[in-house]
């Protein structure tokens, strides 16, 4: 039997992960390895010579393997039965010398192209080695070849995944489900293969056979969770990710998928707890990712909870903020404050980061913003000006100015920044409404 948390690991970082308890498995040596004997109607015959041979060496595998592969090398001659060549390949397989192992499964089927078993071997060793398209052509080999098992199609599918072929990583996953009902393993990768494929409702019912049996798993809560967000049914994905919460088996990301989701059904007080968890679970992370969200939470009205978000970010994460971090969070502050209309420390804050920073054109347009709600029309031009010299910041300063100038009835004076912002960035709104002025800008000739 496989380990199943290790290949049920492989499979949830895109397969990337070695098999490496499959090849220490006894059950799984023993079928690898089978017997030395043959099948006749699959395997390269034996001279009568070959054969005495043979039976010499397998008797000394049992009481000096070194004599017994210098025997087989010996042995396994260019014109020799490929039999030499398959067996030295499996000693060099039991002292985990893959390589070896390897060449000498190859030269086997060079010599006997429908030697199944060497072919099998092949593609084990290939899968292990992360090598999938020598593993996909061998294991399908085995298949064409009538001696496809559980393992083969399980591999195989694992294969296919490893190489983002989800079709026919399907594929080979029922078959190996078909042969192999009881092992995990297999389950997974066939789920995680609709899941690439969006069939999210078919992902669902499988994780639920999933979860039914290994409750305590959270990866396979996480995987439904992401089927649930396909189906765009949000809050059942939220119930997923809460359990998964409950049993410690969070990860950042889903945390603040969470709280994405419940931002979006503007449920902000659990958006910024979701959040915060997230930012507590990795404090050396990067900062960019928390302060979107501070924003998310902002720009859905819930400025007690981006304050208090921001807050909280700023503790757990001092280690990793620099300057421009520091900065970047400040004016997030300063623009949750300025769209409330109040805010003299955020406006004192964000004088200095101009004062440093003469070019922070989002600094330049929030003060200019906050003047204009404060019905300062004349500072607010006076920034919405500066911005303007700023090319990034240009389109949006001239725009805010010149709608400013259109509540001062200054209709002929908004005009050219109404065209100006049409030639940086064309909008059919910002055409509407340029219309509009110039008929009122006649209208006063």
């Amino acid at each position: 039997m496989l380990t199943s948390s290790l290949l049920a690991a492989g499979l949830l970082l895109a397969t990337d992960v070695p098999l490496d308890d499959l090849w220490k498995d006894p059950t799984f040596q023993k079928e690898f390895l089978g017997s030395y004997g043959f099948q006749a109607e699959l395997e390269p015959k034996l001279t009568t010579l070959e054969r005495q041979e043979m039976e010499k060496i397998l008797a000394l595998m049992a009481t000096d393997t070194q004599a017994a592969m210098a025997a087989l090398e010996r042995a396994a001659a260019p014109e020799s039965s490929a039999v030499f060549d398959y067996t030295l390949g499996n000693m060099h397989f039991q002292k985990d010398e893959l390589d070896e192992a390897a060449s000498g499964y190859r030269t086997a089927v060079a010599k006997f192209p429908t030697f199944r078993r060497a072919w099998k071997n092949l593609g084990l060793i290939a899968v292990r080695q992360s090598r999938f398209d020598d593993a996909i052509k061998a294991l399908s080999r085995v298949v064409e070849l009538g001696g496809a098992d559980g393992l083969t199609y399980g591999l195989l599918g694992y294969a296919y995944s490893a190489q983002g072929v989800a079709t026919s990583a399907e594929s080979a996953y029922r078959n190996a489900v078909l042969l192999q009902p009881d092992l995990l393993d297999w389950k997974l990768g066939l789920t995680q293969s609709v899941l690439k494929q969006r069939k999210y409702g078919e992902a669902v019912t499988l994780c639920e056979e999933l979860i039914a049996r290994f409750p305590d798993r959270a990866e396979f809560w996480l995987i439904q969770a992401n089927a649930y967000v396909g189906l765009n049914q949000p809050m059942k994905a939220a119930e997923n990710y809460e359990v998964v919460q409950r049993m410690g088996g969070a990860t950042p990301q889903s945390l603040y998928t969470l709280g994405d989701i419940y931002a979006n059904e503007n449920l902000l007080d659990l958006a910024a707890r979701a959040y915060r968890n997230a930012i507590d679970l990795d404090p050396r992370q990067a900062p960019a990712r928390p302060m979107r969200c501070v924003e998310i939470v902002a720009q859905r009205g819930g400025a007690a909870q981006a304050k208090g978000l921001a807050d909280h970010l700023r503790g757990v994460l001092a280690a990793t903020l620099d300057d421009t971090d520091k900065k970047k969070l400040l004016k997030i502050e300063a623009r949750i404050a300025v769209a409330e209309g109040g805010g003299a420390e955020a406006v004192q804050t964000l004088e200095e980061i101009v004062s440093l920073d003469p070019l922070d054109g989002e600094a330049i347009l929030l003060l200019a913003q906050h003047y204009a709600r404060a019905n300062d029309p004349d500072k607010a031009i006076f920034y919405y000006e500066r911005a303007e010299g700023i090319e990034t910041f240009e389109a949006d300063a001239r725009l805010r100015h010149a709608q400013i100038l259109v509540g001062q009835s200054r209709f002929q004076d908004a005009v050219p920044l109404l065209k100006r912002v049409q030639e940086l960035k064309p909008r059919e709104d910002v055409g509407r409404y340029l219309e509009q002025v110039e008929r009122l800008a006649r209208s006063q000739r």
